[in-house]
């Protein structure tokens, strides 16, 4: 467990160190001062000045961080400062951030898709490679849920779902399962009924009897799992960069797909058991579950999880780089700086709202936890 948690954290930091290095190295090629860089936050263990830079560790493991100079200059433009730069390779520096999400997913995807094969998850419209079918597998299993209380673990794949009654009788054919959906339509219609959920786990085929619940806590399904479509695709290695590049860009462009839609059932009050908003607690169970799976589907998590990072950081909220990408484009339209007190400001108020969300969630894992 101690070592569950730890390389959890580790991966956590290494992703966060290497989108502040995106920043970093940009802000170097266009000559910008960077007075430190940081793994960790203060107070410091260590650091060592090379150059003008000071590379530190530091005591808090909650990501990295790089201080540039003048970041936060709009009307004084110091010698070497952000601010002194044209607006394009201001740009650029708050950009490379975000490309290193997409870098880091590229390699570890492009590795992973010629060593030892990509496991990958893909919607249900996805017909398969023609090599493997993909398979419906359990990606969480809630705590004192009906799967949990069963012996259901994150991992199993659902292979063929049935009434129990019926299948003692033989009066109702078996459901393959194929697609989430139809895995979710089967739950739900069979809600306080005793279904048979046959399972694969690693090389052992199981039979689990389990009884989804009516009336489901909030946040959960009848049964407490999430489920994921995964394809497994494994190519040459001189073509795995090939596949390393759709995977990341197919990841990408799922995302905003499935927020609409997500965004779409609440307007329209339709229930979304199987989402569930996680904060960072929610997050490390969820990567410790899948380091329990091997190391491939590990690894195959973390980079999506750096394409999810990508994509959120780009959003043009203020205190994150999007929102700074934002105000630049602001300056560009009305051809001068927004005022730097308003700019100031306003990425005030939405950090600590950032701040306010993320405590929500982590006090709902916790919640969930016990």
């Amino acid at each position: 467990m101690i070592l569950t948690i730890i390389i959890v954290v580790l991966s956590l930091i290494i992703l966060m160190s290497l989108h502040e290095m995106g920043h970093f190295l940009l802000a170097r090629k266009f000559g910008i001062t960077v007075p430190e860089f940081g793994i960790g936050y203060p107070p410091r263990i260590w650091g060592k000045k090379i150059g003008d830079t000071i590379y530190s560790i530091n005591w808090l493991p909650l990501g990295a961080f790089v201080k540039i100079l003048g970041e936060d200059e709009t009307e004084k433009k110091t010698e070497g400062s952000f601010a002194s730069k044209p607006l394009w390779q201001r740009a650029l520096v708050l950009f490379g951030g975000v490309a290193s999400f997409w870098v880091i997913a590229f390699l570890i995807i492009t590795i992973l898709a010629g060593i030892s094969g990509v496991p990958t998850a893909v919607s249900d419209s996805f017909n398969g490679t023609g090599k493997e079918t993909p398979k419906v597998q359990i990606f969480s299993v809630a705590k004192n849920s009906p799967a949990d209380l069963s012996g259901i673990k994150t991992g199993d794949i659902i292979q063929v779902l049935s009434i129990t009654q019926e299948l003692e009788t033989n009066n109702e054919p078996s459901v393959f399962a194929n697609k989430i959906e139809e895995v979710q339509q089967f739950i739900s219609d069979h809600k306080g009924e005793e279904i048979n959920l046959f399972l694969k786990r690693e090389d052992e085929n199981l039979n689990v009897q389990v009884v989804p619940r009516v009336d489901p806590p909030k946040g959960e399904g009848a049964l407490g799992i999430a489920l994921a479509r995964v394809a497994h695709m494994q190519v040459a290695w001189y073509a795995s960069p090939w596949i390393g590049l759709k995977i990341t860009a197919l990841q990408t462009k799922d995302i905003p797909v499935q927020w609409y839609e997500l965004i779409k059932k609440k307007i329209n009050k339709v229930p979304t058991p199987e989402v569930q908003l996680v904060g960072p607690v929610g997050l490390g169970q969820i990567m410790g579950q899948a380091l329990g799976q091997g190391a491939g589907n590990y690894l195959m998590l973390v980079a999506i999880i750096a394409i999810y990072l990508a994509f959120f950081n780009l959003l043009p909220i203020p205190a994150l780089d999007g929102g700074r990408l934002l105000f630049i484009a602001i300056e560009a339209v009305i051809k001068k700086p927004v005022n730097p007190k308003v700019e100031q400001k306003i990425t005030a108020v939405f950090f600590i709202v950032l701040i306010l969300m993320a405590l929500i969630f982590t006090f709902q894992d916790i919640r969930r936890l016990f």
